[in-house]
């Protein structure tokens, strides 16, 4: 499905266009021929992956619903952007219209292929490992569904999309829970979940110690145990332990916390399943784009 068929999204790309809009253009009114049919390429100034295929129309239509976008040699999102510099696309319709949507368009472009770029980064260094990358909630306010849109225009797998489609029991759940009381807490609030008339995508609770891997190994119904800030001889131990329980395959074993390039290499061949890394959203650096106009 067209990520744009999300109505908070269609709100999102209205509230850029108000914001930076306003009540109108004051710049373009003042050209000679506003209205004169004008074109433009969309050109990035550094390597990266595409994200916002089925965005950047949507935005443009935002503005006039006679703007066009023509992807260059049919790119299309998770591919590799063109060498520097390099023509994604053409946009073509009303000179200020093509104008007035300049900015918003390269900002949500830059954004997507920012995120869409670190995400492919953490993808290839973990190549061949068996372990994927993970998102988290970690997101702009506002912008949750395409972040993670982009992250999966990178390779990259989305965790839950908020606190309504998953159950992640984490420490602050948990506080003041020695280890010997822990699986039997969490067999508590698993089996009033299952009351629930809203079912959890899956189960995932939060391990600090292997202590509390032991005795969540015990607990039936969990699906991913998080392995928060583990050192890279312990997350060995606990995939070890749980595979000395014959659960491989049955619960996966998520690392996180502090996680960089330089380290994921690494942790993904301690033998993880699942590594998320709030990085790839909340400080993706933006990939330099721009609007060059042509002749029609």
């Amino acid at each position: 499905m067209d990520v744009t068929d999300h109505e908070q999204i269609r709100r999102l790309i209205d509230t850029a266009r108000t914001d930076d809009l306003g009540a109108g253009d004051l710049t373009t009114r003042l050209m000679p021929s506003p209205n004169e049919p004008a074109r433009f390429l969309l050109v990035t100034r550094h390597e990266g992956v595409l994200a916002g295929c089925d965005v950047a129309p949507a935005v443009l239509r935002a503005y006039d619903d006679a703007l066009e976008i023509t992807w260059s040699n049919g790119i299309r999102d998770g591919e590799a952007l063109p060498g520097s510099p390099g023509e994604l696309a053409t946009i073509s319709g009303p000179l200020h219209q093509v104008l007035s949507a300049e900015r918003v368009l390269l900002n949500f472009m830059q954004r997507l292929c920012g995120v869409a770029t670190l995400t492919r980064s953490y993808v290839d260094a973990v190549a061949e490992t068996g372990a994927a990358i993970y998102d988290t909630r970690k997101t702009i306010p506002g912008w949750r569904l395409l972040d993670k849109y982009a992250v999966r225009c990178g390779g990259g797998r989305n965790h839950r999309m908020g606190l309504f489609d998953a159950i992640l029991i984490k420490d602050n759940h948990l506080a003041g829970l020695t280890p010997d009381r822990l699986a039997g807490a969490v067999f508590e609030m698993l089996n009033r979940a299952a009351s629930h008339a809203i079912q959890p995508t899956f189960v995932e609770v939060e391990a600090d110690t292997l202590d509390q891997v032991d005795a969540l190994l015990k607990v039936v119904g969990i699906d991913v145990i998080l392995l928060d800030n583990f050192k890279l001889d312990d997350l060995r131990r606990a995939v070890a332990l749980r595979d000395s329980f014959g659960l491989r395959g049955k619960v996966e074993l998520e690392a996180s916390g502090g996680i960089t390039m330089s380290s994921v290499r690494d942790v993904a061949e301690c033998g993880v399943e699942r590594i998320s890394v709030g990085a790839i959203t909340h400080s993706a650096p933006a990939i330099d784009l721009a609007l060059e106009r042509i002749e029609c």
